[in-house]
């Protein structure tokens, strides 16, 4: 589904990614964890188009991406649900959903699926999106990606600045979309322990470069990665 091989990201004379190369599957749910700066959100965001780049491919269903602006990428089933939520704070709830879904004649309809995956949006639907709380804000944001239908859905660090019980009903939320909508996840997430248990396959970062990948399940009881981002000893 999704193919970047040697992917780099330069912000003047600074490389954030270097030569980087992930697929993604159908119904794949891949994950890339990484410490903060190594260059995870550099990465998700050169695949949709809101950073300039350099690639020998970058290919979402043998569709070439690169050069390509952000609408037509999200145009081909692509949603990225950025870092820090972005929701807009002074429209409603259902206003915000009715966004994700602009240019399409059926977007009140395709409401009633994400409430009943995030009830508690069902139930402040006309609130303002900026008296949510923090979990709340960040369902909104990923069933707004979820209003274009995609067929893959990239989080960037879904658990930033949450709770660590809100953090856990993010990640129950992100299993269910997966799972009951049978789509494909690209997680970007600092919380290893939770990425690698969610995910069927995971990436990990250092300074711009893939340094290991693998089955999670393999990662998860390796050595080297329990010891630097799963805090055993």
């Amino acid at each position: 589904m999704l193919q970047v091989d040697q992917l780099r990201v330069r912000y003047g004379t600074v490389e954030a990614v270097s030569d980087i190369s992930i697929r993604v599957g159908e119904r794949d749910f891949v994950s890339v964890i990484g410490s903060n700066g190594a260059g995870k959100t550099s990465l998700v965001k050169a695949i949709s188009g809101t950073v300039a780049s350099e690639a020998q491919r970058i290919e979402f269903e043998g569709v070439d991406l690169r050069a390509m602006p952000p609408a037509r990428i999200a145009r081909l089933g692509i949603a990225h649900v950025p870092e820090g939520r972005k929701v807009f704070r002074t429209m409603s709830v259902e206003e915000n959903l009715l966004t994700g879904a602009l240019g399409h004649a059926d977007a009140r309809k395709r409401l009633p699926t994400q409430y009943e995956l995030f009830p508690r949006l069902a139930e402040r639907h006309r609130q303002l999106a900026g008296t949510l709380s923090g979990g709340e804000q960040q369902m909104l944001a990923i069933a707004r990606g979820l209003m274009s239908r995609p067929k893959l859905l990239i989080l960037d660090e879904p658990s930033l600045g949450l709770a660590p019980n809100l953090t856990d009903q993010i990640f129950l939320f992100i299993q269910r979309v997966h799972q009951e909508l049978n789509m494909s996840i690209l997680l970007i997430e600092q919380q290893a322990a939770e990425a690698l248990d969610l995910s069927d396959r995971t990436y990990v970062i250092e300074s711009g470069r893939v340094s290991i990948e693998g089955p999670s399940s393999s990662l998860a009881s390796d050595d080297s990665i329990r010891r630097s981002y799963l805090g055993v000893r």
